[in-house]
């Protein structure tokens, strides 16, 4: 079994971007790694630096989030101390970072990358449990590159967070209407 777990950065938890039950979020997905000891984690997170084209003062759609180096990039530390399995923690190979790129607004983990320079797409197996923060952004995005690389894919949607709970319920509705296992 192989976990991705999307974005459980502070900015999306309690900071410039907080969203709808991300609290609940992260207690869950650590309750769901902890039952299942012997899965493999993998941990995406944005990182941009200030000049990045997704902020509203560089002209983009969204507060200043996830700067490289502040604690609102950081993921929740409940991950660090309250997962059992020591192996299953973030750490320098299993952290994924994405949005690097000042022009580039990305979304999706697929094509993230360890502090090695390795993909998280070669990296995964052919069958991912997706759960993190937002839904309707980056949790849905990596949901669909996943599919379109032709791999199996289930969404847990009591591990998620979103920015809206109408639009969470919506992309939901889209995501299981193309394949996607939702329970």
């Amino acid at each position: 079994m192989e976990i991705l777990v999307v974005d459980c950065q502070y900015d999306f938890i309690d900071g410039t971007l907080a969203c709808g039950h991300s609290e609940e979020a992260v207690k869950n997905i650590i309750k769901f790694i902890n039952a299942n000891p012997d899965a493999k984690v993998f941990y995406s997170a944005d990182n941009h630096s200030l000049n990045h084209c997704s902020y509203i003062p560089n002209g983009g759609t969204w507060p200043v989030h996830c700067q490289s180096g502040t604690h609102g990039a950081e993921l929740h530390s409940s991950f660090a101390k309250d997962i059992e399995n020591p192996e299953q923690r973030p750490n320098d190979y299993t952290v994924y970072y994405k949005g690097e790129n000042d022009s580039v607004e990305e979304y999706s983990a697929f094509e993230a990358k360890n502090i090695a320079g390795e993909k998280l797409c070669d990296i995964l197996g052919h069958e991912v449990i997706v759960t993190g923060i937002a839904t309707e952004f980056c949790v849905k995005e990596s949901v669909v590159a996943l599919l379109n690389s032709g791999r199996k894919v289930t969404v847990k949607s009591d591990m998620l967070g979103w920015v809206d709970a109408e639009n969470h319920r919506k992309t939901l509705d889209e995501l299981s209407a193309m394949g996607v296992v939702i329970e």
